[in-house]
């Protein structure tokens, strides 16, 4: 009978016998703020256990063409259970978009990838919260928005260079210019082209902090044609041969035309306006595991996907000065610099 009791209260209050098996365990982050702050080691494998039974993750990114397939195509391989769903456009609009959403309580972007300006709209309107990974050491210090904590607001993780692309045919290596005082050679007379878009506005941007005001209206002797098309397009017209030059050529464009087999090149000049595109955390992501699965794989894994298209990164020395534009400045300012420098490009260019 003794033998009976002591069994019983043995299978009654274990807990007593073996205290520290039945200890709490610590408790698994669950809120996308504790998701964001998780430092241990099994960091990857939570995540992706949590992205699994959400399912699917959405990504609002302003990567055109084949670059962003490459990095959806890459994150499925590597992680098969998740689906990642990608809305595609320029930043400024799906800034729009994600406001339009938080109004109506529908948050649907995870992850965001786009340019700093747009971030920083998305920053003044509550849309992106900070967050750690542990890729952040492997970037130079500006190119991360510092936040608390050593956190960050966003991170560059791939960048376009504006300089001066040319035919090889048409300019002559001579003539070819090597800083901004070069675009007043007078072979060069009657052969440029700009167009009026924001990439316009960021090399007359660059000529203005540079040379002034008064360097750039001296332009307009050079007699420079102003075409209503993209810069990727632009491109296209030089290597066809119906533009001989142009000082807004993004060097990717550029490589990526003269490995076709044309003969477009590209110089930087002495400061280079450099597009960023940087990764950030929706404030209120629907799939947080997968939110930030993503990023750390954003901030690890799509260099390696993007240096394929030409795209620069932010730890590569390439030989010149970039220029962040963006970097530091308010949104009116920014609005600011944008309507002058788009007003000196009508005033130097003939359409």
């Amino acid at each position: 009978m003794h033998c009976r009791l002591y069994v019983l209260l043995f299978l009654s209050v274990p807990s007593l016998l073996f205290p520290q098996r039945l200890a709490a365990q610590p408790r698994k982050p669950s809120t996308i703020a504790e998701l964001a702050a998780y430092t241990a080691k099994d960091r990857e494998a939570m995540l992706y256990a949590g992205a699994k039974s959400e399912g699917k993750l959405t990504w609002y990114t302003s990567l055109a063409g084949d670059s962003y397939k490459a990095i959806v195509r890459a994150f499925e391989a590597k992680y098969p259970a998740i689906r990642l769903d990608v809305y595609r456009a320029g930043g400024s609009d799906f800034i729009v978009r994600m406001l339009e959403e938080a109004k109506a309580r529908r948050p649907a972007a995870d992850a965001l990838e786009t340019s700093e300006d747009s971030l920083v709209l998305a920053r003044a309107n509550n849309l992106i919260q900070p967050y750690f990974s542990p890729h952040l050491s492997k970037y130079p210090d500006d190119a991360i928005e510092h936040a608390d904590k050593g956190w960050s607001q966003w991170t560059t993780i791939r960048e376009s260079y504006l300089g001066f692309g040319y035919n090889k045919t048409q300019i002559a290596a001579g003539a070819v210019p090597k800083n901004f005082d070069g675009l007043l050679h007078p072979e060069l007379k009657g052969k440029l082209s700009i167009t009026l878009n924001e990439s316009a506005m960021r090399a007359i941007g660059a000529m203005v902090k540079v040379k002034g005001e008064g360097f750039v209206k001296k332009l307009k002797a050079q007699e420079i044609k102003a075409y209503t098309v993209s810069s990727a397009a632009l491109a296209d017209l030089i290597a066809s041969g119906e533009i001989a030059g142009s000082p807004q050529i993004f060097r990717n464009h550029a490589m990526v035309s003269a490995e076709r087999g044309s003969a477009v090149g590209w110089v930087p000049m002495e400061l280079v306006p450099t597009n960023a595109g940087s990764v950030a955390l929706a404030a209120h992501a629907p799939h947080p595991h997968g939110a930030l699965l993503l990023i750390d794989f954003l901030l690890n894994d799509a260099p390696k996907v993007l240096d394929k298209f030409n795209y620069g990164h932010p730890a590569s020395d390439y030989g010149f000065k970039r220029w962040y534009q963006d970097q530091g400045r308010s949104v009116d300012d920014y609005e600011k610099d944008s309507i002058k420098w788009g007003k000196l490009a009508r005033e130097i260019s003939q359409r």
